[in-house]
């Protein structure tokens, strides 16, 4: 039993890791990406958006389910934990204590990420509404 809870305790954590690596990965792809572009070549608003904005539905993503994926990481921590106390048929309380709280460390991990993403996501989606903005106001003038 010690064995399946270290495997999922891994995995959980190991699946929070590589969203982490994605969002820092997507999140720097995309920051280079709008310090270098030049709005001046697009030509149509929904070209320039789709350029702006990709890649930030996946950051998007890892922030709504990094916590429900840590949440998982708990109740099947939990669910060990209590399985281990029915076949034990005593409750000691030390390790009960020990195995919620280590049950609770892949929530804590899941909402670190989702936070993480969150605020990359915000950076960057403000950033893009800012560029798209100062296309129009350039499209403007070159009318007048």
């Amino acid at each position: 039993m010690e064995l399946i809870k270290i495997y999922i305790e891994y995995s959980i954590i190991g699946i929070l890791g590589f969203m982490s690596f994605l969002t820092l990965w997507f999140g720097l792809e995309r920051v280079f990406y709008l310090s270098r572009v030049d709005i001046k070549t697009f030509k149509k608003r929904g070209e320039l958006e789709n350029r702006l904005t990709s890649n930030l539905t996946i950051i998007s993503t890892i922030a709504s389910n990094a916590p429900y994926i840590g949440l998982l990481g708990t109740v099947c921590g939990i669910m060990i934990t209590f399985y281990k106390i029915s076949l034990d048929g005593s409750f000691d309380t030390n390790s009960v204590m020990l195995g919620l709280a280590l049950a609770l460390k892949a929530t804590a991990i899941g909402i670190l990420v989702a936070i993480l993403a969150t605020v990359i996501y915000n950076m960057l989606a403000r950033k893009a509404e800012v560029l798209i903005t100062r296309w129009e106001d350039l499209d403007e003038n070159q009318k007048i």
